[in-house]
Formats: C-alpha cells, structure tokens, sequence
C-alpha cells in the first residue's frame, strides 16, 4: 500500500510543503457522533470518537447522553463524498465495504493516482482488511501524525454541521428526524466554505511547526 508522510514531507520544518496543486488531490476524512439530547431542550452536541472525557465534552454530561448517529464525511478541493450515518460503532468491515467501497474509491478513479486519502489513525482504519483494499484499489493514504486533530480540516466542518443542526426550527424532535437533518444540512454547507478550509492547510501546517506539534489556533 503506498502512503505519503505529512509529517515528514509536508509538514517538514524548512520545507516549504505541498503546493496547492497536490492539497487539491487530498480527500480529508473523519468520523463524528451527534446526539439527541433527551430534554425538552433539544440540544445537539458533536464531538470527535476519543475525546468523550475531555473537559468541553464532560461538562453537564447528563445532557450529552442517549442514543445518536456516527457520521462519516470526507471532502476535497471542489467536492464532497455523501454522509455516511449508521447507528453502530465503527469496524473495519463496515469501514471497508461502506466507507473505502461505496465513497473513496469513487473519487479515486474520477481523479486518478494524483489521488491522496487522509484518514486518522483510528482502530477501525488500520485494520489489515483496510490496509488491503487500499493497495487492491491503488488508493495512496497520507500517514497523519497522532493527535493532532486541529490539522484536520473536517473538524471544522462537523462544528458547521453542529450549528446548522441546532439552528433548525423546528429542530429534531427523535433520531430518524436528525437522521434526515444531518443529511440535509451536509449538503446544504456551502462548498466555498469547504474549500476555504483545505485552503487554509499551508497556514495550519506552519502553525503546527510553530507550535512544536502542540494546539494551535485552528
């Protein structure tokens, strides 16, 4: 399976990183769950898989329970693939026959081997399955550094998909309902705003070199 190293090609302290030409060819990509606040209140939260226990997500956790959707997403200069929504945690397989299958390897083949896939490093994405059918399918993946979530430029889109679920009236009243918002509000982000944060990379990356690895302000 062929990969690229962000951080020790793009992200390399002195170099002056991709050009825009080769971030127009990254499918940036990620996973996020958005739950129903079991309230008269209705309030909806996002939050990246693994940081349940950071403080802005503990903070009045009984509004933060019940059930939810897991979304996945991947966007790219010009585009986006559609919202994935399962109820279930994700697996290898299902990251595989649903996520590499049916989404990635479309945008592969329209783009050809300028193609680079940016996934984090996620149970479930490292899986041997995966690793397989990336090199079947002649995906090229960006190695990302480890936690380093502010470099991601999806991150910023579910805090867009977050505001504009919340900002519904009338919102989301039970999870088929925020089913059908979260997958109408996706498409609903303007694609000009998508692009303005893949076009921000250069300055995140200088921010990240900066900052020694350490958050930045993205």
């Amino acid at each position: 399976m062929a990969s690229v190293s962000l951080n020790g090609t793009f992200v390399k302290s002195g170099s002056k990183g991709p050009t825009p030409q080769q971030w127009s060819c990254v499918m940036f990509s990620g996973e996020s769950r958005f739950s129903l606040q079991s309230d008269s209140r209705r309030t909806f939260i996002w939050r990246a898989p693994g940081t349940r226990y950071h403080q802005e997500n503990t903070i009045e956790q009984h509004r933060y329970g019940g059930a939810g959707w897991l979304v996945w997403g991947g966007i790219i200069l010009g585009s986006r693939t559609d919202l994935h929504v399962q109820s279930v945690t994700m697996t290898g397989h299902i990251y595989r026959d649903v996520i590499l299958e049916q989404h990635v390897r479309l945008f592969r083949g329209a783009m050809g081997p300028e193609f680079l896939f940016m996934d984090d490093n996620a149970r479930p994405h490292r899986a041997n399955i995966v690793d397989e059918c990336l090199q079947s399918k002649d995906i090229t993946r960006m190695d990302w550094p480890a936690y380093s979530p502010e470099l991601n430029p999806i991150e910023h889109v579910w805090d867009m998909l977050g505001r504009r679920i919340a900002a519904r009236q009338p919102p989301p009243t039970c999870l088929p309902e925020l089913r059908r918002a979260l997958l109408d509000e996706w498409c609903n982000i303007p694609q000009d705003q998508i692009d303005n944060l893949i076009l921000s990379m250069p300055r995140r990356c200088k921010a990240c070199i900066a900052s020694s690895g350490r958050h930045t302000p993205y």
